[in-house]
C-alpha cells in the first residue's frame, strides 16, 4: 500500500517525483562506486572473480545454481585460500585455511578483533551492537564480555546452574516418552524440535531464574525467539542499500517484532527485578518459584565502561535474547547430527552406553559430574563437532584500523573477514581420514584437538581468538550431557519409513539436516 500523499498527487506531479526518485536513486549508486573505489585506492587486494559495476559479484553468487558454500569451494579451487568477493557496497574476504586463520585470529587477533557495520534491521535487534557478540571491539565489549563469563559462563557459575540442567533433562525425557507413546507406532519420536526445546528450557531457566513458567507462555517465548533470528538474516538491502526505499515494509515487520520481543520478554525481567530487590532486602524466594541466582542479576545493576547508565530495559531485552538465541540452535543441532550418528552406528551408540553403565548405571540420571569422566563421549563430541561444526562461517571480523594484512594482502577496515569452516577440518594435511566419523581418532595415542585454536587451528566450531564464542564450555558440556541423558534413556534406531540416513545437510540459522531426523526409540529398563 503506498503513501497517501502520494496516492492523492496528480499524474504529472508523480511522474515528477518518480523522474527525481530514480535520478536520486543513481546518484547514491554513483556515488557509493566512487566511496569504494576511493577508500580503496592503492591497496593491493586479495585475488577474487572480476564484477560488474555497482552490484559487484552479488549477480554470480545469486545465479550460481548452487548453494554459497560450494561457490567458495570453487573460488577457493581457483583462487586459493584467500579470496575477495565484492557483494554489492560490501567487501568480503573470506580465507579458508588453517595457516590464515591461525595469522588472522591468533598472530594478529587484535588486528581483527571488531565486527563490521551491522544493517538497519540488526540494529534494532542489537540495541546498536551492544551485545557480546556483535559489539565493537574497545571497553564496551569487554565490560560486557567480561559480566557474560562472570555471571553465566564461568565453570564454578556453571555449576551453580546445574539444578536447571537437571530439570530440563527430566523434562526432555518425559516428553520423549510421551509424544514416542503417543505415536501411531508407539515409538517415533522427532528429533531435533524435543532436543531444540530442551536447550530452550535450560537458557531460559539459566537467564531468568524463574521456575514457574508454564509450557504456554515457555512456547509463546520461544516462538518470538525464533521469528528475530530469522528477521536478522541477510537482506539484499544489506548489499545494496539504494533499494532499502523499496522495502520499508520489511523494516515496519522488524520494528513491530521488535516490539513484541520487548513486550514479550521484559514482563519476565521485571519479575525477577522484583525477586532480586526481595532476595537485597532479606527475603528469599521460594524455591518452587525463583532461582537463587540467574544471569540477569548480573545485568540489571552492571556498569558498563564508557557508559554513565546501567542498562535500559530494551538493552536488558537484547542481552537476555542473545543469551538464549546463541545456545539454543547451535547445541540443539548439534545434538540432532549426533544421534544421527548414533543410529547410524550401532557400535557408537553401544560403547556410549557401555561407558555410561560403567560410570553411573541405571540406579540414577547421568549429569554434568559424570560426563567429564567418560573419555569416550568426549571423544565422540569433539568429532561430532569436527564434521558438523555448528556454522560453516565463523561469525565475521573486521580490521579495528587501516594498514592490516593477510598472506601479503591489504584487508580494508570496512571488509567483513569471514572465516569458512570446513575445509579446514577436511584438510588431509591436518587430519587422517578426514571424511570418515570415527571417534577414535582423539582417544589415547590418537590426534589432538584444540577446539580454541590457540595451540594451532585444525578445528575451530566457536571461533578462535578474542572473540572465540565465550560460550564454548557450556556448549560442549550441554552437548554431552543431552547426547549421555538420551543414550541413558533409550535406545535409538533410525526410521523404517524414512530413507537410509544420507547426512545431508542446509543453512538456516545454523547447519541443520536437510531431512528432519525421525527416530524410533526403546525405553530402557532403568531403577530411577
Amino acid at each position: 500500500m503506498q503513501p497517501t500523499w502520494l496516492a492523492t498527487m496528480p499524474a504529472a506531479s508523480s511522474l515528477v517525483v518518480g523522474v527525481a526518485f530514480t535520478a536520486a536513486v543513481a546518484v547514491a549508486v554513483a556515488a557509493a562506486v566512487a566511496r569504494r573505489a576511493w577508500r580503496h585506492r592503492g591497496l593491493r587486494l586479495p585475488p577474487g572473480p572480476p564484477g560488474w559495476p555497482v552490484v559487484g559479484n552479488l549477480l554470480q553468487v545469486v545465479f550460481a545454481g548452487k548453494p554459497f558454500i560450494h561457490y567458495i569451494r570453487d573460488l577457493r579451487r581457483e583462487y586459493g585460500p584467500i579470496v575477495k568477493l565484492q557483494m554489492g557496497v560490501r567487501t568480503l574476504v573470506v580465507i579458508s585455511s588453517a595457516e590464515l586463520v591461525h595469522e588472522a585470529l591468533v598472530e594478529k587477533g587484535r588486528e581483527f578483533a571488531t565486527r563490521p557495520a551491522e544493517s538497519p534491521i540488526r540494529s534494532i535487534f542489537s540495541s546498536g551492537k551492544f551485545t557480546v557478540n556483535s559489539a565493537v571491539y574497545g571497553p564496551e565489549w569487554r565490560s560486557l564480555r567480561r559480566n557474560m563469563v562472570s555471571g553465566m559462563l564461568r565453570a564454578a557459575r556453571l555449576r551453580e546452574f546445574r539444578p536447571a540442567r537437571l530439570r530440563a533433562m527430566e523434562r526432555f525425557v518425559a516428553r520423549v516418552r510421551a509424544e514416542a507413546a503417543a505415536s501411531r507406532d508407539g515409538a517415533s519420536v522427532w528429533v531435533l524440535r524435543n532436543v531444540r526445546f530442551a536447550m530452550f528450557c535450560v537458557l531460559l531457566d539459566m537467564t531468568f531464574g524463574l521456575l514457574d513458567l508454564d509450557e504456554e507462555l515457555v512456547v509463546r517465548v520461544d516462538a518470538v525467539m525464533k521469528r528475530v533470528v530469522l528477521a536478522v538474516a541477510a537482506r539484499i538491502d544489506d548489499y545494496l542499500p539504494f533499494l532499502r526505499p523499496f522495502l520499508w515494509r520489511q523494516h515496519r515487520q522488524a520494528v513491530a517484532l521488535r516490539r513484541e520481543q520487548i513486550d514479550t520478554v521484559l514482563p519476565l525481567i521485571n519479575r525477577r527485578r522484583a525477586i532480586v530487590r526481595g532476595m537485597r532486602a532479606g527475603s528469599p524466594p521460594d524455591p518452587a518459584v525463583a532461582a537463587p541466582y540467574s544471569y540477569l542479576d548480573s545485568l540489571l545493576d552492571l556498569r558498563v565502561e564508557g557508559r554513565d547508565a546501567v542498562p535500559t530495559d530494551e538493552e536488558l531485552v537484547t542481552l537476555c535474547a542473545e543469551m538464549i538465541n546463541g545456545g539454543t540452535d547451535t547445541t540443539a543441532t548439534a545434538i540432532e547430527w549426533a544421534m544421527a550418528r548414533v543410529m547410524d552406528n550401532p557400535s557408537i551408540q553401544a560403547r556410549l552406553h557401555g561407558e555410561i553403565m560403567q560410570r553411573v548405571g541405571d540406579a540414577r540420571p547421568v549429569d554434568d559430574r559424570d560426563t567429564d569422566g567418560m573419555p569416550y563421549l568426549q571423544a565422540f563430541v569433539k568429532e561430532l563437532l569436527r564434521k558438523h561444526p555448528p556454522t560453516y562461517f565463523a561469525l565475521s571480523h573486521a580490521a579495528v584500523e587501516p594498514g592490516s594484512k593477510l598472506a601479503g594482502y591489504d584487508v580494508p577496515v570496512d571488509a567483513n573477514l569471514d572465516i569458512f569452516l570446513p575445509t579446514i577440518s577436511e584438510d588431509p594435511k591436518l587430519w587422517e581420514r578426514p571424511t570418515e566419523f570415527d571417534p577414535d581418532r582423539f582417544l589415547a595415542g590418537g590426534e589432538t584437538a584444540d577446539i580454541t585454536g590457540s595451540a594451532g587451528v585444525r578445528m575451530i566450531p566457536f571461533s578462535a581468538g578474542r572473540r572465540i564464542c565465550p560460550g564454548v564450555g557450556m556448549g560442549t558440556a550441554h552437548i554431552a550431557l543431552m547426547v549421555a541423558r538420551m543414550v541413558q534413556a533409550f535406545e535409538w534406531r533410525a526410521h523404517p519409513s524414512q530413507p537410509p540416513l544420507d547426512f545431508e545437510d542446509k543453512v538456516e540459522f545454523t547447519v541443520v539436516m536437510k531431512r528432519p531426523l525421525l527416530a524410533m526409540v526403546t525405553p530402557r529398563k532403568l531403577s530411577f
